[in-house]
């Protein structure tokens, strides 16, 4: 049993769902959240809205999955990570479970 945790701007949410749904990633929760990414005190002194630097509405995906569907999935945002032409990834950390009541329907 693993427990995927994802991450990512909001606009890649389409695709997130898209890849759990190929990876037969039925059951997950999902919210919107902002993700924050700390910049320079320089930066921030020369933006109007300096509260709002690095800020970036993003997604939060977990599911509790089997190891061969937390494989695909990981192996499918490598692949998209790959093809991007811009800065943002989708981040995938894959955990380990030592003890779940899941069950495979």
């Amino acid at each position: 049993m693993k427990l995927l945790v994802i991450t990512a701007i909001l606009e890649f949410e389409k695709e997130i769902k898209a890849v759990l749904k190929s990876a037969n990633v039925n059951a997950y929760s999902y919210q919107e959240v902002v993700g924050f990414q700390n910049n320079s005190r320089e930066q921030m002194q020369t933006n109007w809205f300096g509260s709002e630097v690095g800020e970036n509405p993003s997604i939060l995906v977990y599911a509790f999955v089997l190891e061969r569907h937390a494989d695909k999935v990981f192996e499918a945002f490598t692949l998209f990570n790959q093809e991007q032409e811009t800065a943002s990834r989708i981040h995938i950390a894959v955990i380990n479970i030592e003890k779940s009541n899941y069950y495979e329907k």
